[in-house]
């Protein structure tokens, strides 16, 4: 039971230590790249993928 909780704990607050990480942006940056490749709409599209990116590593 304690280790149990022990992780969970851990989880909870992984994001808090790692907040503002380059590392944890990564996924929505290269998400970003990706959409904006398409014609016509990429760019738009990306718009909440570089929103994602912007609030986890300002």
């Amino acid at each position: 039971m304690h280790a149990r909780l022990r992780r969970l704990a851990i989880v909870l607050l992984l994001p808090a230590v790692l907040g503002g990480c380059g590392v944890l942006a990564a996924p929505c940056r290269v998400g970003s790249a990706v959409i904006k490749m398409v014609p016509v709409v990429g760019k738009v599209a990306a718009l909440p993928t570089d929103a994602c990116a912007a609030v986890i590593d300002p």
